[in-house]
């Protein structure tokens, strides 16, 4: 496991590497007349406080979900199993789906009580790679300080789905993206 020091220097070396990206590349989901005036997201400091490792109880039938999106639309994944950690002296627990059944990817839409204020209001994502985020012994490391706001945020011109029901946390999670202010 790496140690607090790098964690925190690999958390912020993916912030730079992504503000360059949505500042310079022609696929970055800034619209083209903003970039120019762009200078890097804004974020929550990074904070071990917001960082599991944590076993994930998978379903054993995980069951299919039917998520709406930001442009009315629905999508469906699958309710793969379930974290529960401790924030802020509450016990949680939020819900990873797959988009697809056969990868290894698991996606981990929220919104919590910061969501409309100093976060996005629909809600914000983790990604867990197995790469980055299982650990040997078979854990998961489920790091809100990763948290990121969907594409619509940044841009009507994307369809983002939205966090289902069950992931609406009453805590605040003060990590990760905060609102882009365009």
């Amino acid at each position: 496991m790496d140690t607090n020091e790098d964690w925190i220097d690999d958390v912020e070396a993916q912030r730079r590497q992504k503000d360059r990206y949505f500042g310079e590349d022609h696929r970055s989901p800034i619209p083209e007349d903003e970039r120019a005036a762009f200078d890097g997201l804004d974020y929550f400091a990074v904070d071990p406080a917001y960082r599991f490792e944590v076993e994930l109880d998978a379903y054993d039938e995980p069951e299919p979900v039917v998520v709406g999106t930001s442009t009315d639309g629905e999508q469906e994944y699958l309710a793969w199993g379930e974290f529960t950690v401790e924030i802020g002296g509450e016990r949680v627990a939020i819900t990873a789906y797959k988009g697809d059944p056969d990868g290894d990817r698991l996606w981990v839409p929220f919104r919590d009580a910061t969501s409309g204020a100093e976060t996005y209001g629909a809600g914000r994502y983790l990604d867990l790679e197995p790469e980055r985020h299982r650990t040997d012994a078979g854990t998961w490391i489920l790091d809100f300080d990763e948290a990121y706001n969907p594409t619509c945020a940044y841009s009507d011109r994307y369809e983002c789905p939205l966090p289902p029901t069950e992931n609406w946390l009453e805590v605040r999670i003060e990590a990760g993206e905060k609102n882009f202010e365009h």
